[in-house]
């Protein structure tokens, strides 16, 4: 089977990101042929060189398309409108798929894949990384009602159009079907994490890097992700600052983002913040092994409750419980797994008080730590996923086209 993944957001393992596609791509490339459609964007901001940019074996046909998460609107929207264009440009031209693989977001790019679909007569696959338009509207930055029904009608369509609909989380796929897009259609598939790169984390390592940053006997918190507008990084900050007379513990800091430069002003303020650079992913690893507890925090809006967050998954594999503020599934989950902690979100007090009574619980945080790695193996593992989209990437293929 030839398949060809559309995704603006392409990132290696070099990157401070995570890389669902890449790990699915090699695994794919075992049996298949992957055509890749993708931005260069992230190859910019790559940290290391230790991995090549895509898996071997693996076609890449590359689109000019800058983009960060620092970037203002219509920066955005350009980087948007750029990909799109090109992809359309370099996917018709593409040998001609058994199937196309479009990941949203944005929404312009499954949009791509579907008039792709129409003219080639191609299925395709729509996969759902967060819900588009619901995330920019409700963050903002479309205030146009107009634009906003344009762009919601847009939204079904695409789904009405796509052969099958995978989504991130159970609550993506409850909103699609609540669109009276049928159940039959839409499987979820979570984000998942790299099991391997977990397990490769010495105990050693580790340690050095405990001794490295003097954290010894001290309690550490661990954000690592994005620093942008949803993800609630304010009041974090404020949390942290309601915990600064605590010396027991410690909050790190890996990522980039909007929020970067008011976090590094407060990281010279306070002593118990350590702002790190990005890392790539194997150090990622690392940090959530040393950590205690990770912080999964987004602001308070009914869109964000529904998100699949990488670092969740991440953090339960090298068994680290997660304090997460989505009222939705994630809250759900870590409550009947016991593998964490649900605090409201944009409430930074309530988010200081419950890591002081989570974090001066050692057994509780010890029992919780060894639930979430158990069910992360069940769960999450990538190379188990894949299988599940490999499935559904086949039986679209063999649709009939009318």
């Amino acid at each position: 089977m030839h398949i060809a993944l559309l995704n603006q957001h392409h990132h290696n393992p070099d990157c401070p990101a995570t890389c669902r596609h890449y790990t699915y791509m090699e695994e794919l490339v075992r049996e298949h042929r992957v055509s890749l459609v993708a931005s260069d964007g992230w190859r910019r901001i790559r940290i290391s060189d230790n991995y090549s940019w895509v898996p071997e074996g693996v076609e890449l046909h590359e689109c000019i398309a800058p983009y960060s998460n620092k970037m203002g609107v219509r920066k955005r929207l350009k980087s948007f409108a750029g990909f799109a264009g090109s992809a359309f440009k370099k996917t018709m031209q593409l040998q001609k798929p058994d199937v196309l693989w479009a990941v949203s977001t944005p929404l312009s790019t499954p949009w791509v894949a579907a008039q792709v679909a129409k003219l080639r007569g191609v299925p395709w696959v729509f996969e759902v990384q967060d819900l588009w338009p619901s995330f920019p509207i409700q963050m903002g930055a479309v205030q146009n009602s107009w634009l906003q029904q344009r762009l919601y009608s847009m939204e079904k369509r695409l789904y009405e159009s796509a052969n099958h609909v995978i989504t991130l989380s159970s609550d993506m796929s409850d909103y699609v079907a609540s669109l009276g897009i049928s159940r039959e259609k839409i499987t979820t598939n979570y984000n998942g994490t790299d099991l391997n790169m977990a397990d490769a984390v010495q105990e050693q390592e580790v340690e050095l890097l405990r001794k490295k940053y003097n954290l010894q006997g001290k309690k550490v918190a661990l954000y690592a992700g994005t620093y942008g507008r949803a993800n609630s990084i304010p009041t974090l900050m404020e949390a942290i600052t309601y915990m600064a007379s605590d010396d027991n513990i410690v909050f790190i800091f890996t990522g980039n983002g909007y929020y970067e430069p008011q976090l590094q002003d407060l990281a010279q303020r306070l002593p118990n913040m350590l702002l790190l650079p990005p890392q790539p992913r194997p150090e990622v690893f690392k940090l959530f092994k040393l950590a205690d507890i990770s912080l999964v925090t987004f602001n308070d809006l009914p869109v964000l409750a529904s998100n699949s967050p990488a670092k969740f998954y991440d953090s339960l594999a090298c068994g680290t419980p997660a304090l997460v503020t989505n009222p939705g599934w994630t809250k759900a989950f870590v409550e009947k797994n016991n593998c964490g902690w649900y605090t409201p979100a944009e409430q930074p007090e309530a988010l200081s008080q419950k890591l002081k009574q989570v974090l001066a619980q050692p057994q509780e945080l010890q029992a919780a730590a060894a639930n979430g790695a158990a069910i992360a193996r069940q769960l999450f593992d990538r190379k188990q996923l894949i299988k599940q989209v490999e499935e559904q990437l086949l039986s679209a293929a063999a649709q009939p086209i009318y």
